[in-house]
Protein backbone atom coordinates (compact mmCIF):
# COMPACT_ATOMS: atom_id res chain seq x y z
CA UNK A 1 0.00 0.00 0.00
CA UNK A 2 2.83 2.27 0.87
CA UNK A 3 4.34 1.57 -2.59
CA UNK A 4 1.15 2.52 -4.62
CA UNK A 5 0.61 5.62 -2.59
CA UNK A 6 4.35 6.90 -3.06
CA UNK A 7 3.94 6.50 -6.75
CA UNK A 8 0.32 7.44 -6.88
CA UNK A 9 0.42 10.96 -4.59
CA UNK A 10 3.63 11.80 -4.58
CA UNK A 11 4.36 11.67 -8.76
CA UNK A 12 3.09 15.12 -9.64
CA UNK A 13 5.03 16.23 -6.58
CA UNK A 14 8.34 14.50 -7.44
CA UNK A 15 7.71 15.58 -11.03
CA UNK A 16 7.76 19.22 -10.05
CA UNK A 17 10.63 18.82 -7.80
CA UNK A 18 13.21 17.44 -11.19
CA UNK A 19 12.06 20.07 -13.44
CA UNK A 20 13.48 22.34 -10.75
CA UNK A 21 11.01 24.38 -9.81
CA UNK A 22 12.40 26.20 -6.83
CA UNK A 23 8.78 27.06 -5.11
CA UNK A 24 7.01 23.73 -6.11
CA UNK A 25 5.15 21.50 -5.29
CA UNK A 26 2.83 23.86 -3.49
CA UNK A 27 2.32 23.81 0.19
CA UNK A 28 -1.06 22.85 -0.32
CA UNK A 29 -0.06 19.36 -0.91
CA UNK A 30 2.12 19.45 2.33
CA UNK A 31 -1.14 18.07 4.77
CA UNK A 32 -1.75 14.70 2.53
CA UNK A 33 2.31 13.81 2.67
CA UNK A 34 3.82 10.87 4.69
CA UNK A 35 7.36 11.41 5.99
CA UNK A 36 8.11 8.39 3.12
CA UNK A 37 6.58 10.95 0.25
CA UNK A 38 8.54 13.92 1.63
CA UNK A 39 11.86 12.04 1.92
CA UNK A 40 11.30 10.88 -1.43
CA UNK A 41 10.74 14.34 -2.64
CA UNK A 42 14.11 15.35 -1.10
CA UNK A 43 15.80 12.59 -2.66
CA UNK A 44 15.33 13.85 -6.06
CA UNK A 45 15.51 17.43 -5.14
CA UNK A 46 18.73 19.15 -7.15
CA UNK A 47 17.98 22.68 -5.32
CA UNK A 48 19.74 21.34 -2.08
CA UNK A 49 23.37 20.99 -3.96
CA UNK A 50 25.50 24.05 -4.24
CA UNK A 51 24.47 25.19 -8.08
CA UNK A 52 20.76 23.35 -8.14
CA UNK A 53 22.23 20.51 -10.34
CA UNK A 54 22.71 17.70 -8.40
CA UNK A 55 20.24 15.87 -5.68
CA UNK A 56 20.54 12.03 -4.14
CA UNK A 57 19.16 10.46 -7.23
CA UNK A 58 21.97 11.83 -9.82
CA UNK A 59 24.12 9.11 -8.00
CA UNK A 60 21.92 7.10 -7.01
CA UNK A 61 19.03 6.51 -9.64
CA UNK A 62 15.79 4.64 -8.95
CA UNK A 63 15.45 4.12 -12.93
CA UNK A 64 19.17 2.26 -12.77
CA UNK A 65 19.19 0.33 -9.44
CA UNK A 66 19.61 3.33 -7.24
CA UNK A 67 23.46 3.47 -8.84
CA UNK A 68 25.38 6.06 -11.23
CA UNK A 69 25.28 5.08 -14.73
CA UNK A 70 26.27 8.90 -16.14
CA UNK A 71 28.42 8.37 -19.46
CA UNK A 72 31.49 9.91 -19.91
CA UNK A 73 32.81 11.38 -22.78
CA UNK A 74 33.68 8.38 -24.34
CA UNK A 75 30.50 6.32 -23.73
CA UNK A 76 31.30 4.76 -20.76
CA UNK A 77 30.16 5.05 -17.03
CA UNK A 78 32.34 6.24 -15.16
CA UNK A 79 33.89 4.36 -11.96
CA UNK A 80 33.70 7.56 -9.26
CA UNK A 81 30.66 10.32 -9.53
CA UNK A 82 30.57 13.75 -10.69
CA UNK A 83 30.52 16.22 -8.06
CA UNK A 84 27.65 19.04 -8.96
CA UNK A 85 30.21 21.49 -10.42
CA UNK A 86 30.15 18.47 -13.19
CA UNK A 87 33.98 18.31 -13.16
CA UNK A 88 35.42 17.58 -9.34
CA UNK A 89 35.47 13.43 -9.26
CA UNK A 90 34.93 11.25 -5.75
CA UNK A 91 36.99 8.47 -4.77
CA UNK A 92 34.93 5.04 -4.75
CA UNK A 93 32.35 4.10 -6.96
CA UNK A 94 28.43 4.89 -5.83
CA UNK A 95 26.75 1.79 -4.20
CA UNK A 96 23.29 0.55 -4.63
CA UNK A 97 20.81 2.35 -2.71
CA UNK A 98 18.97 -0.81 -2.69
CA UNK A 99 18.85 -3.10 0.53
CA UNK A 100 21.15 -0.55 2.50
CA UNK A 101 18.39 -0.18 4.98
CA UNK A 102 19.01 -3.97 6.09
CA UNK A 103 22.35 -2.91 6.89
CA UNK A 104 22.59 -3.15 11.22
CA UNK A 105 24.27 0.31 12.68
CA UNK A 106 28.10 0.16 12.72
CA UNK A 107 29.26 -2.00 15.55
CA UNK A 108 31.60 -4.37 16.77
CA UNK A 109 30.65 -7.64 16.61
CA UNK A 110 30.70 -11.37 16.18
CA UNK A 111 28.63 -14.22 14.65
CA UNK A 112 27.77 -17.27 12.88
CA UNK A 113 28.19 -17.79 8.97
CA UNK A 114 26.10 -20.09 7.06
CA UNK A 115 26.59 -22.60 4.52
CA UNK A 116 30.45 -21.97 5.56
CA UNK A 117 33.26 -24.30 6.79
CA UNK A 118 34.95 -20.67 8.02
CA UNK A 119 35.10 -19.94 11.74
CA UNK A 120 33.20 -17.64 13.15
CA UNK A 121 33.24 -13.87 11.85
CA UNK A 122 34.76 -11.42 14.73
CA UNK A 123 34.89 -7.90 13.82
CA UNK A 124 33.22 -4.49 12.61
CA UNK A 125 29.58 -5.33 11.13
CA UNK A 126 27.18 -2.30 9.27
CA UNK A 127 26.90 0.70 8.70
CA UNK A 128 26.60 2.91 5.63
CA UNK A 129 29.25 3.97 2.86
CA UNK A 130 32.13 1.31 1.97
CA UNK A 131 33.85 2.17 5.51
CA UNK A 132 30.77 2.24 7.66
CA UNK A 133 31.49 6.00 8.71
CA UNK A 134 27.60 6.41 8.81
CA UNK A 135 26.24 4.19 11.68
CA UNK A 136 22.69 4.56 9.62
CA UNK A 137 20.57 5.59 7.15
CA UNK A 138 19.52 9.04 8.59
CA UNK A 139 23.59 10.02 9.11
CA UNK A 140 24.61 8.69 5.64
CA UNK A 141 21.46 10.97 3.73
CA UNK A 142 23.58 14.05 5.98
CA UNK A 143 26.88 13.06 3.78
CA UNK A 144 26.51 13.98 0.66
CA UNK A 145 24.78 17.51 0.65
CA UNK A 146 27.90 18.62 2.64
CA UNK A 147 30.48 17.13 0.60
CA UNK A 148 32.95 19.21 -1.03
CA UNK A 149 33.00 17.17 -4.36
CA UNK A 150 29.62 16.12 -4.04
CA UNK A 151 26.85 18.25 -3.54
CA UNK A 152 29.16 21.47 -2.39
CA UNK A 153 26.51 22.87 0.22
CA UNK A 154 29.03 24.89 2.65
CA UNK A 155 27.05 24.10 5.69
CA UNK A 156 23.88 22.71 7.12
CA UNK A 157 22.61 26.03 7.44
CA UNK A 158 22.34 26.64 3.87
CA UNK A 159 20.87 23.65 2.99
CA UNK A 160 17.88 24.18 5.94
CA UNK A 161 17.57 28.04 3.81
CA UNK A 162 16.99 25.80 0.50
CA UNK A 163 14.30 23.75 2.30
CA UNK A 164 12.40 26.57 3.23
CA UNK A 165 12.23 28.42 -0.19
CA UNK A 166 9.63 25.33 -0.45
CA UNK A 167 6.14 25.78 1.27
CA UNK A 168 5.91 22.41 0.58
CA UNK A 169 8.67 21.36 3.01
CA UNK A 170 8.24 24.07 5.33
CA UNK A 171 4.33 22.58 6.15
CA UNK A 172 5.42 18.96 5.70
CA UNK A 173 8.61 19.43 8.04
CA UNK A 174 6.45 21.18 10.93
CA UNK A 175 3.80 18.87 10.89
CA UNK A 176 5.90 15.83 11.50
CA UNK A 177 8.91 17.42 13.15
CA UNK A 178 7.10 20.12 15.24
CA UNK A 179 6.57 23.69 14.31
CA UNK A 180 9.67 25.42 15.60
CA UNK A 181 11.76 23.03 13.55
CA UNK A 182 13.92 25.61 11.65
CA UNK A 183 14.53 27.49 14.55
CA UNK A 184 17.54 25.05 15.21
CA UNK A 185 19.39 24.33 12.01
CA UNK A 186 21.12 21.49 12.96
CA UNK A 187 17.49 19.54 14.25
CA UNK A 188 16.35 20.69 10.69
CA UNK A 189 19.10 19.27 9.03
CA UNK A 190 18.63 16.28 10.96
CA UNK A 191 14.97 15.96 9.99
CA UNK A 192 15.52 15.88 7.02
CA UNK A 193 17.79 13.04 6.75
CA UNK A 194 15.21 11.33 8.87
CA UNK A 195 12.65 11.84 5.93
CA UNK A 196 14.97 10.55 3.43
CA UNK A 197 15.84 7.26 5.44
CA UNK A 198 12.03 6.60 5.94
CA UNK A 199 11.88 6.28 1.90
CA UNK A 200 14.69 4.09 1.80
CA UNK A 201 12.98 1.97 3.90
CA UNK A 202 9.94 1.64 1.02
CA UNK A 203 9.44 -1.43 -0.42
CA UNK A 204 9.75 0.83 -3.60
CA UNK A 205 13.46 0.30 -2.63
CA UNK A 206 13.85 -2.83 -1.32
CA UNK A 207 10.55 -4.98 -2.87
CA UNK A 208 12.50 -8.36 -2.72
CA UNK A 209 10.65 -9.26 -5.66
CA UNK A 210 13.04 -10.75 -8.12
CA UNK A 211 13.00 -14.17 -9.34
CA UNK A 212 14.72 -15.83 -6.66
CA UNK A 213 12.17 -14.43 -4.30
CA UNK A 214 9.25 -15.56 -7.26
CA UNK A 215 10.89 -19.12 -7.20
CA UNK A 216 11.30 -19.08 -3.22
CA UNK A 217 7.45 -18.72 -3.47
CA UNK A 218 6.50 -20.64 -6.53
CA UNK A 219 5.52 -18.27 -8.75
CA UNK A 220 8.43 -18.67 -11.11
CA UNK A 221 11.33 -21.73 -11.78
CA UNK A 222 15.17 -21.55 -12.01
CA UNK A 223 16.45 -22.35 -15.50
CA UNK A 224 19.32 -25.08 -15.27
CA UNK A 225 22.18 -22.39 -15.06
CA UNK A 226 20.82 -20.68 -12.72
CA UNK A 227 19.54 -23.82 -10.65
CA UNK A 228 23.52 -24.70 -11.27
CA UNK A 229 24.51 -21.77 -10.29
CA UNK A 230 22.67 -21.34 -7.19
CA UNK A 231 24.10 -24.44 -5.78
CA UNK A 232 27.57 -23.18 -6.59
CA UNK A 233 26.80 -20.30 -4.60
CA UNK A 234 25.44 -21.75 -1.67
CA UNK A 235 28.02 -25.15 -1.44
CA UNK A 236 30.08 -25.25 1.38
CA UNK A 237 32.82 -27.59 -0.68
CA UNK A 238 32.83 -25.55 -4.26
CA UNK A 239 32.57 -22.01 -3.88
CA UNK A 240 33.41 -19.42 -0.59
CA UNK A 241 30.24 -17.05 -1.87
CA UNK A 242 28.24 -17.77 0.96
CA UNK A 243 31.11 -17.10 3.60
CA UNK A 244 30.59 -13.42 3.26
CA UNK A 245 26.90 -12.95 0.75
CA UNK A 246 24.68 -14.78 2.99
CA UNK A 247 22.98 -13.53 6.36
CA UNK A 248 20.14 -15.82 6.68
CA UNK A 249 19.89 -19.60 6.81
CA UNK A 250 19.30 -20.85 3.31
CA UNK A 251 16.28 -19.80 1.45
CA UNK A 252 15.17 -17.52 3.36
CA UNK A 253 12.94 -15.31 1.53
CA UNK A 254 14.50 -11.40 2.57
CA UNK A 255 17.93 -12.45 2.03
CA UNK A 256 20.23 -9.58 1.44
CA UNK A 257 23.46 -11.47 0.62
CA UNK A 258 25.71 -9.92 2.58
CA UNK A 259 26.66 -10.43 6.22
CA UNK A 260 27.83 -6.93 6.51
CA UNK A 261 31.31 -7.91 7.30
CA UNK A 262 34.76 -5.86 6.19
CA UNK A 263 37.23 -7.42 4.27
CA UNK A 264 40.25 -6.72 2.42
CA UNK A 265 39.75 -8.89 -0.80
CA UNK A 266 42.56 -8.06 -2.54
CA UNK A 267 40.88 -5.54 -4.69
CA UNK A 268 43.62 -3.82 -7.06
CA UNK A 269 43.59 0.15 -8.17
CA UNK A 270 42.05 1.12 -10.74
CA UNK A 271 44.24 3.03 -13.30
CA UNK A 272 41.34 5.30 -13.92
CA UNK A 273 41.64 7.15 -10.95
CA UNK A 274 44.08 9.42 -9.99
CA UNK A 275 44.69 8.59 -5.89
CA UNK A 276 47.93 9.35 -4.05
CA UNK A 277 47.61 6.78 -1.78
CA UNK A 278 45.59 3.75 -1.59
CA UNK A 279 42.22 4.09 -0.33
CA UNK A 280 42.73 2.76 3.64
CA UNK A 281 39.32 1.93 3.72
CA UNK A 282 38.06 0.76 6.82
CA UNK A 283 40.73 2.65 8.23
CA UNK A 284 39.24 5.92 7.10
CA UNK A 285 36.20 5.68 9.28
CA UNK A 286 36.63 7.52 12.54
CA UNK A 287 35.61 5.18 14.63
CA UNK A 288 38.71 2.81 13.52
CA UNK A 289 41.70 3.42 14.38
CA UNK A 290 44.37 -0.03 14.04
CA UNK A 291 45.80 -0.30 10.85
CA UNK A 292 44.90 -4.17 10.93
CA UNK A 293 41.75 -2.59 9.00
CA UNK A 294 43.22 -0.85 6.57
CA UNK A 295 41.80 -1.75 3.13
CA UNK A 296 38.98 -3.70 4.34
CA UNK A 297 35.39 -2.42 2.57
CA UNK A 298 31.93 -3.77 4.00
CA UNK A 299 30.80 -6.66 2.44
CA UNK A 300 27.87 -5.32 -0.43
CA UNK A 301 24.72 -6.79 -0.89
CA UNK A 302 24.36 -8.93 -4.49
CA UNK A 303 20.62 -8.29 -4.79
CA UNK A 304 20.37 -6.40 -8.53
CA UNK A 305 24.56 -6.70 -8.76
CA UNK A 306 23.79 -7.44 -12.42
CA UNK A 307 22.58 -4.31 -13.55
CA UNK A 308 24.93 -2.18 -10.91
CA UNK A 309 27.99 -2.21 -12.45
CA UNK A 310 31.13 -1.26 -12.62
CA UNK A 311 32.40 -3.41 -9.40
CA UNK A 312 34.56 -2.85 -6.17
CA UNK A 313 34.75 0.25 -4.35
CA UNK A 314 36.84 1.76 -7.00
CA UNK A 315 34.61 0.24 -10.07
CA UNK A 316 37.77 -1.40 -11.59
CA UNK A 317 35.51 -4.38 -12.80
CA UNK A 318 33.33 -3.69 -15.70
CA UNK A 319 31.66 -6.90 -15.93
CA UNK A 320 30.18 -9.36 -13.40
CA UNK A 321 32.15 -12.44 -15.12
CA UNK A 322 35.07 -10.53 -14.66
CA UNK A 323 34.79 -10.30 -10.71
CA UNK A 324 33.92 -13.89 -10.51
CA UNK A 325 37.33 -15.03 -12.50
CA UNK A 326 39.00 -12.37 -9.88
CA UNK A 327 37.72 -14.08 -6.77
CA UNK A 328 38.50 -17.56 -8.56
CA UNK A 329 42.34 -16.74 -9.47
CA UNK A 330 43.23 -16.40 -5.83
CA UNK A 331 42.99 -20.74 -5.39
CA UNK A 332 45.39 -22.96 -6.80
CA UNK A 333 45.25 -23.91 -10.10
CA UNK A 334 42.79 -22.04 -11.24
CA UNK A 335 43.10 -21.18 -15.07
CA UNK A 336 41.86 -17.51 -14.72
CA UNK A 337 45.43 -16.24 -14.90
CA UNK A 338 44.42 -13.00 -16.79
CA UNK A 339 41.54 -10.39 -16.32
CA UNK A 340 39.30 -10.63 -18.93
CA UNK A 341 38.95 -7.19 -19.41
CA UNK A 342 42.75 -6.03 -20.13
CA UNK A 343 43.96 -8.98 -21.57
CA UNK A 344 46.89 -9.44 -18.67
CA UNK A 345 47.94 -10.93 -15.64
CA UNK A 346 45.65 -9.51 -12.78
CA UNK A 347 47.30 -6.45 -10.89
CA UNK A 348 48.22 -6.47 -7.23
CA UNK A 349 46.04 -5.44 -4.70
CA UNK A 350 46.36 -1.91 -3.47
CA UNK A 351 46.99 -2.86 0.08
CA UNK A 352 48.67 -6.42 0.00
CA UNK A 353 49.10 -6.26 3.93
CA UNK A 354 45.84 -7.03 5.35
CA UNK A 355 44.12 -9.57 2.47
CA UNK A 356 41.65 -11.74 3.70
CA UNK A 357 44.00 -15.43 2.64
CA UNK A 358 41.69 -17.54 4.33
CA UNK A 359 38.52 -16.51 2.96
CA UNK A 360 40.10 -15.79 -0.64
CA UNK A 361 41.26 -19.40 -0.41
CA UNK A 362 38.54 -21.09 0.98
CA UNK A 363 36.75 -23.55 -2.50
CA UNK A 364 37.71 -25.19 -5.39
CA UNK A 365 39.04 -23.46 -8.50
CA UNK A 366 35.99 -23.29 -11.30
CA UNK A 367 35.28 -24.33 -15.05
CA UNK A 368 34.16 -21.61 -17.43
CA UNK A 369 30.60 -22.96 -17.68
CA UNK A 370 30.38 -22.52 -13.41
CA UNK A 371 31.09 -18.89 -14.05
CA UNK A 372 28.55 -18.81 -15.95
CA UNK A 373 26.50 -20.76 -14.17
CA UNK A 374 26.96 -18.05 -11.00
CA UNK A 375 26.40 -15.31 -13.20
CA UNK A 376 23.24 -16.63 -14.34
CA UNK A 377 22.21 -17.57 -10.45
CA UNK A 378 23.40 -13.64 -9.70
CA UNK A 379 21.26 -12.06 -12.26
CA UNK A 380 18.09 -13.96 -10.64
CA UNK A 381 18.81 -11.50 -7.96
CA UNK A 382 17.30 -8.42 -9.78
CA UNK A 383 14.60 -6.68 -8.80
CA UNK A 384 11.79 -7.36 -11.34
CA UNK A 385 11.45 -3.64 -12.29
CA UNK A 386 15.23 -3.85 -13.42
CA UNK A 387 15.12 -6.93 -15.14
CA UNK A 388 14.82 -5.33 -18.56
CA UNK A 389 18.73 -3.86 -17.76
CA UNK A 390 20.63 -6.98 -17.72
CA UNK A 391 22.85 -7.04 -20.55
CA UNK A 392 23.51 -11.33 -21.75
CA UNK A 393 27.28 -9.97 -22.48
CA UNK A 394 27.63 -13.70 -24.03
CA UNK A 395 26.00 -15.59 -21.30
CA UNK A 396 22.78 -17.23 -22.39
CA UNK A 397 20.37 -18.19 -18.69
CA UNK A 398 17.63 -19.27 -20.14
CA UNK A 399 17.03 -23.24 -20.96
CA UNK A 400 16.95 -23.94 -25.33
CA UNK A 401 13.69 -24.35 -26.51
Amino acid sequence: MLRNRISLVGLSLMVAVLAGCQNTPSADHGSDLTEAELGRLLFFDANLSHNRKQSCATCHNPAEGFVDTRRDENGEIRPVSLGTDEHSLGTRNAPTVTYAAFAPDFHWGRHARFNSQQPDYEGYVGGQFHDGRAKDLAEQAGGPPLNPVEMQMPGKGFVVERLQENPLYVQAFQRFYGTDIFEQPAQAFTAMTRAIEAFEKTPEVSPFDSKYDRVLRGEAEFSFKERSGKALFFSQQFTNCATCHQARPNGHVRETFTNFEYHNIGVPPNPALTLEAPDPGLLANPAVDDPAHRGKFKVPTLRNVAVTGPYMHNGVFKDLRTVIEFYDHFLMGSQHTQNPETHQAWSKPAVPQTLAETELKDGRKLKPIQVEQLVCFLRTLTDQRYEHLIEENGIQCADPD
